[in-house]
């Protein structure tokens, strides 16, 4: 009779089974055609009406307690070995999800190595900062006054619920800041990184990528700072006597203050630069304001420096004749695989 097993001897043998074959053998043994609760409820036939009652509800309720631990067991079988199936085959996500697909390196960090080298090779060491920025060193330490319009929320993302009023750098020049605060000059720094502002078309994105330059020194002029950006640009588009010109501007951390312009012709609807009759902006420019580097405790009466800041997919744009900014931040194999760059042009460049 199905009542000579004791529940908990039951319970204990259902848990101790570890294949989902065992499990089925004991289910047909309980629940099966000729299994013991099926030949029980058979049983009832011969007895009187209040001795089915009780027998049949005592049955059903056997039977509802072994269904129930049967399924308990089934779950953890298939828990096990679903567990055990994603131990085994572990997925290595920074693979391309098509193997006969080479995987490439994106414009964007093909410029930002282009830049390190040629940089690098003038001596400028690279720096690197949070892209949580309190609001002294994004704005304050920078001269920037409260009312400035680069503090409004249309340009910049503030962030809620937080006691120093932080922000998602709109720029990498905090990183400038946190470095005059840390060093003392003298300082040659570039600064290449993820900077935020509430902007999205076709020429803007919320999220791009800057890089900045700083140089702080007793001796740091704005012809220094021209022949630095010459030399780069050159080098970067790979142009000889590249046509250039200087314009006044205004930026609250630089005095004075100005934008470069490259000279540029179009060519089968592309750009090319470094010669012809039309301008194109560059990148921003000037003479580090003293306030700003009093403001980073340094002695504006003994250091000065120059700085330049320039958006990484500009250039990366103009240099591979990328017309849509958007284009850099979608998944789309066929376009990077079209624009991307093999990691070996990395190693050979850098001799590895």
């Amino acid at each position: 009779m199905v009542f000579a097993e004791n529940k908990n001897d039951i319970l204990k043998k259902i848990k101790d089974i570890n294949s989902f074959e065992e499990l089925e053998k004991l289910r047909l043994y309980y629940l099966g055609k000729k299994g013991i609760i099926p030949e029980s409820l058979k049983g009832l036939a011969s007895l009187s009406i209040e001795e089915k009652k009780t027998k049949g509800q005592e049955i059903n309720i056997f039977k509802k307690f072994v269904e129930e631990i049967l399924r308990e067991q089934k779950t953890i079988l298939e828990n096990s070995q679903i567990a055990k199936k994603i131990k085994q085959e572990i997925i290595d996500v920074t693979l391309p999800p098509n193997i006969k697909t080479a995987g490439k390196i994106h414009p964007i960090s093909q410029t930002i190595f282009n830049i390190i080298e040629i940089f690098g090779n003038l001596n400028y060491s690279v720096e690197t900062g949070p892209d949580i920025e309190t609001d002294f060193n994004n704005f304050t330490a920078l001269n920037i006054p409260e009312h400035h319009p680069a503090r409004e929320m249309q340009d910049t993302f503030y962030l809620e619920g937080n006691q120093e009023n932080n922000v998602l750098r709109t720029h990498t020049s905090p990183v400038q800041v946190r470095t005059m605060l840390k060093n003392k000059p003298p300082i040659k720094i570039i600064v290449p990184g993820r900077t935020y502002r509430s902007d999205s078309d076709a020429t803007h994105a919320p999220m791009f990528h800057q890089v900045e330059g700083l140089v702080v020194n007793q001796n740091a002029t704005m012809v220094d700072l021209k022949s630095t950006l010459v030399l780069f640009l050159e080098e970067f588009f790979e142009v000889k006597n590249l046509q250039y010109r200087f314009r006044p501007s205004y930026f609250p951390f630089t005095e004075p203050s100005a934008e470069m312009d490259v000279a540029y012709t179009k060519v089968n609807n592309k750009i090319k630069i470094g010669e012809g009759n039309n301008w194109l902006e560059i990148l921003g420019c000037g003479m580090v304001n003293p306030l700003v580097l009093e403001n980073c405790k340094i002695d504006s009466k003994v250091y000065q420096g120059f700085a330049f800041g320039m958006g990484i997919e500009r250039l990366s744009m103009l240099k591979y004749g990328i017309s849509d900014l958007r284009s850099f931040f979608e998944l789309n194999y066929r376009w990077l695989d079209h624009y991307g760059f093999s990691v070996l042009d990395n190693q050979t460049r850098s001799g590895l």
